[in-house]
């Protein structure tokens, strides 16, 4: 897509998910010529078909790409890879109409991820929680401390630290009727069938100026949270293993990593 070139990588990964490719044969082709040319999941559709029936070492993604900047989308654009992801993702989740909600349900089981976000007030020990869902794991390549992180799992470990927030993040304590300082506490309650983690390549110092990271992390074959993760940062329906499917590589250390589901026994 112009300047971007993770476009094409993206849709192998998606092509190559064969729950997602279920969903997208299942979906309702528009009848109206303005809507197909509009349809992000019908213009995914009609690529699918080509690269299969294509005798040809490559197929152009022309008319998805004109989609796609039907709905502000540009061309000659630098796209981070989880931006368009995104945006892509959403694309289609949204041009699912009322007629197909199991597709739309099917699709959020397949990349949604369930965590729950706790915050203790330590003044009064008062309790909140929420859920929250995450289409992809946002994974820091530096601790608190602005350390280097080594390894996937140490960058996971990370991400669900509990995090004592003061100063200026303190937050509204309900019983406290003011803001006190919190402990901010996540806990991974539920993984989808593909898990989708984001490497973070952008450093946010507090000298206000940002620094582009530029180091691989390598990752392993397979996740298994029952052993990265404690007790307490992984509720048991989350204690799955995962194995790695694609890799999308950006320069050297920017990645969206897949990684699909399998049983325990495996």
């Amino acid at each position: 897509m112009g300047l971007s070139c993770c476009l094409n990588s993206l849709l192998q990964v998606f092509f190559m998910n064969t729950h997602f490719t279920v969903i997208l044969r299942r979906i309702k082709v528009p009848t109206v010529d303005t809507e197909q040319k509009k349809s992000v999941p019908y213009q995914m559709l009609l690529l699918l078909e080509q690269m299969q029936r294509s005798k040809q070492r490559a197929v152009y993604p022309h008319q998805l790409v004109r989609c796609l900047t039907l709905h502000n989308l540009k061309l000659f654009v630098q796209y981070d890879a989880a931006q368009l992801f995104l945006s892509l993702w959403n694309l289609i989740k949204s041009q699912i109409t009322d007629g197909q909600l199991v597709s739309a349900d099917r699709l959020t089981t397949l990349y949604t991820i369930r965590v729950q976000e706790y915050l203790v007030c330590q003044k009064c020990s008062f309790e909140t929680k929420r859920d929250s869902n995450m289409l992809t794991l946002p994974l820091p390549m530096f601790n608190s401390c602005s350390q280097r992180l080594k390894t996937l799992e140490d960058s996971l470990c990370c991400f669900f630290q509990p995090e004592l927030l003061t100063d200026n993040n303190m937050c509204l304590c309900e019983h406290c009727e003011r803001k006190t300082p919190c402990l901010q506490v996540s806990e991974l309650a539920c993984l989808p069938h593909t898990l989708t983690l984001h490497l973070k390549r952008f450093y946010y110092r507090k000298s206000s100026w940002t620094q582009k990271i530029s180091y691989c992390l390598p990752f392993p074959q397979s996740l298994d949270f029952n052993q990265i993760l404690t007790q307490e940062q992984c509720h048991p329906d989350a204690k799955e293993k995962v194995r790695h499917s694609h890799p999308l590589h950006f320069g050297e250390a920017d990645f969206l990593l897949f990684y699909s589901l399998t049983s325990m026994s495996s």
